[in-house]
């Protein structure tokens, strides 16, 4: 690394603090976030292993499910190993390309995240608004192109934020970053550069995306209810709302994190930092931590499944 007039040019070096203001305690602080995440990689890896097993439920609903496990599972991946080795060993340092290449990924799995809840809504809105149509509509070949639609627009709108910041931010006025994690506005921030273009850009893609998905999702439960409220009878009104009750527990969790994530981070300048960076970790472990827990409470064939499994793993 060089420095030039108190700043370092191009450095290969980052280090990551944890919390903020709670250096003493993040010992502590990592034994729940090391359970939150055991926890959802168990009940994620679960609903993939009974979903892939059982025929009946190879369903787009449950190939969708299939689809927000295995990113859940990836997700916190991409975050809690460093996080605990910073917590409890340590390991604070992070190579530059490393902490840009977690950052893809963090971002980008975020985006797949809501691309697949967008799928859902879809999903849901036409079997319950067209359902004669729904098989036609929803083939295996359309789950396809979904899954590699969303996948692409995330990859790429997050990897031009990335190329931005490893092309235009040359100069940084320090190596330390203030978070647990390689976090894209963490990480512009250190710049001594000019930083609009990349503010924007972030700024655009976190729209784009979220709010994007957000929109065609709340127009999506929008008809839901017209047309469920529009159904004559009252056991039909039940049933078809109770398919939704799993599905909007999950996006209110997900969105409600992160829009207060979002938002507090940007503009709740007299928030305290540790408070931003515990919302943004929460925002990224919670999601993967309740997912299987609302699925198998609220949707009885997923319920019946699991408890299948487990009493032919214990016959007696």
């Amino acid at each position: 690394m060089f420095k030039l007039n108190g700043t370092v040019f191009m450095p290969s070096l980052l280090t990551l603090i944890g919390i903020p203001g709670l250096e003493s305690v993040q010992l502590w602080i990592g034994i729940p976030f090391c359970t939150v995440y055991i926890f959802a990689l168990f009940g994620n890896s679960l609903l993939l292993v009974i979903i892939k097993s059982e025929r009946s439920l190879h369903e787009p609903m449950y190939l969708f499910l299939a689809m927000l496990g295995a990113t859940d599972i990836a997700l916190s991946t991409c975050i809690v190993p460093k996080m605990l080795g910073i917590f409890w060993f340590h390991l604070a340092e992070i190579y530059f390309e490393a902490c840009l290449l977690q950052m893809w990924f963090i971002h980008t799995f975020q985006c797949i995240e809501s691309g697949i809840l967008l799928a859902m809504a879809l999903d849901r809105y036409v079997a319950i608004c067209d359902p004669l149509r729904h098989a036609t509509i929803f083939t295996h070949q359309l789950l396809t192109q979904i899954g590699v639609g969303v996948t692409l627009r995330a990859a790429l709108l997050v990897a031009t934020c990335i190329i931005l910041i490893k092309c235009r931010l040359k100069f940084y006025w320090t190596t330390v970053v203030s978070h647990s994690y390689c976090e894209h506005m963490a990480v512009v921030k250190l710049a001594a550069d000019d930083v609009r273009i990349n503010k924007i850009f972030g700024l655009f893609v976190a729209f784009s995306v979220l709010g994007f998905d957000i929109i065609f999702i709340t127009l999506s439960y929008v008809r839901i209810f017209i047309a469920v409220f529009n159904l004559p009878q009252k056991e039909a009104r039940l049933k078809a709302f109770n398919t939704c009750i799993a599905h909007i527990c999950v996006f209110l969790e997900f969105y409600l994190l992160a829009f207060f994530s979002f938002f507090t981070h940007r503009f709740g300048f007299q928030i305290p930092s540790y408070i931003h960076i515990l919302l943004s970790i929460l925002y990224l472990l919670l999601p993967p931590f309740l997912n299987p827990l609302v699925y198998g409470v609220k949707t009885k064939q997923i319920r019946d499944r699991v408890s299948k499994f487990f009493h032919s793993k214990n016959p007696s």
